[in-house]
């Protein structure tokens, strides 16, 4: 099975090249697509520094300017939709909180067909948060999916999460040009479409580890946009 990730990046040049080592080095068929949003730190430049290196299996989309989370995967998405041989493509921070070593699990789950999306879940048993994490940290995020499940009643663990492998054919599936969330309620939308459109959801236990390098780009703000966010979903798609 042939598997492209998709990693959005924007001031990432700490953390790109490892990830990419990392991700290479797993026993997988695997090609990486970058999309980058101008990143002033010379991402862009580094990430076609390793298209170079990697040949073939590595490209680069570059984006004019830093819009939003959801416009860079959906960009990612259609790159990935319309490359020939790809079985399976996947999403991932690219500041390590997504452990790349877990991916071949996920990937088998789709090739023994148990699933059309595998998510990455770190409210299912095995799965933590960053040991090093205070508690109200712990306290708001857990709340925040229980916040997003309650209200969209779905039987999904983890669905703010952004670590996900999809099927080529559940993405193909999927209404893309009907995805309208900017940040981080992407997530919660794309599982939410998926679901109401009966299509199988699995999830993996993962360690959610804190960056090492580079600033988050969480906050309250996003936090609290994506608490209201939630409520238009229903709304939008009662169709499904």
């Amino acid at each position: 099975m042939r598997i492209l990730v998709v990693i959005p990046t924007y001031n990432e040049a700490e953390n790109l090249p490892r990830l990419v080592s990392a991700l290479f080095a797993l026993s997988l068929d695997l090609h990486i697509l970058v999309v980058d949003d101008n990143s002033p730190d010379g991402t862009g430049k580094i990430a076609e520094a390793l298209k170079m290196h990697h040949r073939h299996r590595m490209d680069v989309l570059h984006r004019t300017q830093k819009n939003g989370l959801g416009p860079a995967y959906l960009a990612g998405f259609r790159r990935a939709l319309a490359t020939k041989g790809v079985d399976a493509i996947a999403q991932m921070d690219a500041d390590f909180s997504h452990d790349p070593a877990v991916l071949p699990q996920m990937a088998a789950l789709l090739e023994n067909d148990e699933a059309d999306i595998v998510l990455g879940s770190r409210y299912v048993p095995g799965g933590r948060l960053d040991e090093a994490w205070p508690l109200w940290r712990k306290a708001l995020s857990a709340f925040g999916n229980l916040y997003a499940r309650a209200i969209l009643r779905i039987p999904v663990r983890d669905i703010t999460g952004g670590y996900r492998l999809w099927k080529r054919e559940a993405l193909t599936a999927m209404p893309l040009e009907r995805i309208q969330a900017n940040g981080y309620i992407f997530q919660v939308e794309m599982v939410y479409v998926a679901y109401k459109l009966g299509l199988r959801i699995a999830e993996v236990p993962i360690y959610f580890q804190e960056r090492q390098w580079g600033e988050s780009k969480m906050s309250f703000r996003i936090q609290r946009e994506a608490a209201f966010s939630v409520w238009q979903l229903r709304k939008r798609y009662r169709d499904l």
